[in-house]
């Protein structure tokens, strides 16, 4: 079991080989914990099949399974699938920072989408993605097929940081893209105008999607306990700020703790989940948010 669970700690996932592989170890890591606090009596079923029902069509009946149940059971099917989800990744450039010994935003968020991608396949769920910097640079509508998965976790392995923020913009790109209502699954720091990202966000609900929002920061961006003396360097605009932090320390803390509870506040008042993380944060905890925010779409 421990050998299952240590590949829910973000540092083990980055010394895999492919995106599969973490994909498929850090949930088997998380369904191996879930018996355990604080998941207890959590469970997650995975069917390709369902039983026959009176009604259905004798031709989607899987004959192989009847021969070795002596049942019937019906293959499920693309067209099937009970939920559309779309993962919407921020590939800006304030996602490549890290501090010492941390993974990269964009690498957190990358193997992150890449769990839930295949957790939700699993699940006979549709999942599609959606990358963007300044603007929408990938768009792959949402499908429910292990192929198609590769092809997700193809685009997350080629993952790289781009342009500048624009959160606001492509949230609202996307949300008049989408035809069909889903799950819509955010990943991003948010360091962008908070009220305009929040009306963006507003716009999938007026749509009637559901929405997670999964605020990834890097530990020392909450803390700011950078020492004595430190350079800052704007990730997008290349600006260098010398200054010594222990000076600003209580007046960031106070700005990012209001910073934060806006966006609690707001996602809570206007029903979107809402999930800050942390790039050390173990990658249970995102899952089990969306599972949770799964079963109550049902």
């Amino acid at each position: 079991m421990q050998e299952a669970l240590k590949y829910l700690q973000p540092k083990v996932v980055a010394q895999l080989a492919n995106m599969e592989l973490r994909a498929r170890l850090v949930v088997e890591g998380f369904i191996t914990g879930l018996h355990k606090s604080p998941y207890h009596g959590f469970s997650v079923e995975f069917t390709e099949h369902r039983p026959y029902m009176p009604g259905d069509e004798i031709r989607h009946i899987d004959w192989k399974a009847y021969g070795k149940t002596d049942r019937y059971y019906i293959k499920e099917f693309e067209e099937e699938t009970n939920l559309k989800t779309y993962l919407i990744l921020d590939a800006s450039k304030s996602m490549d920072y890290a501090s010492a010994g941390q993974l990269k935003k964009i690498e957190y968020a990358s193997y992150l989408a890449a769990a839930l991608g295949y957790l939700m396949v699993e699940q006979r769920d549709a999942v599609g993605l959606t990358v963007y910097d300044q603007q929408v640079r990938t768009s792959l509508p949402p499908r429910a097929t292990k192929l198609y998965l590769q092809q997700i976790l193809r685009e997350l392995e080629m993952l790289r940081p781009g342009n500048k923020t624009g959160t606001a913009q492509s949230l609202h790109e996307v949300a008049e893209r989408i035809k069909r209502r889903g799950l819509i699954v955010v990943l991003s720091d948010l360091l962008d105008d908070p009220a305009q990202v929040m009306t963006a966000l507003k716009h999938f609900r007026h749509r009637g999607n559901e929405v997670i929002v999964m605020q990834v920061l890097d530990p020392l961006e909450r803390s700011f306990a950078f020492g004595t003396e430190a350079v800052f360097r704007d990730m997008e605009t290349k600006e260098e700020l010398l200054t010594q932090p222990w000076h600003i320390q209580t007046a960031y803390r106070e700005s990012m703790h209001e910073f934060l509870d806006f966006y609690k506040r707001e996602c809570r008042e206007n029903a979107i989940d809402y999930v800050l993380l942390d790039t050390a944060t173990p990658f249970d905890r995102a899952l089990f948010e969306y599972l949770n925010k799964r079963k109550r779409i049902h």
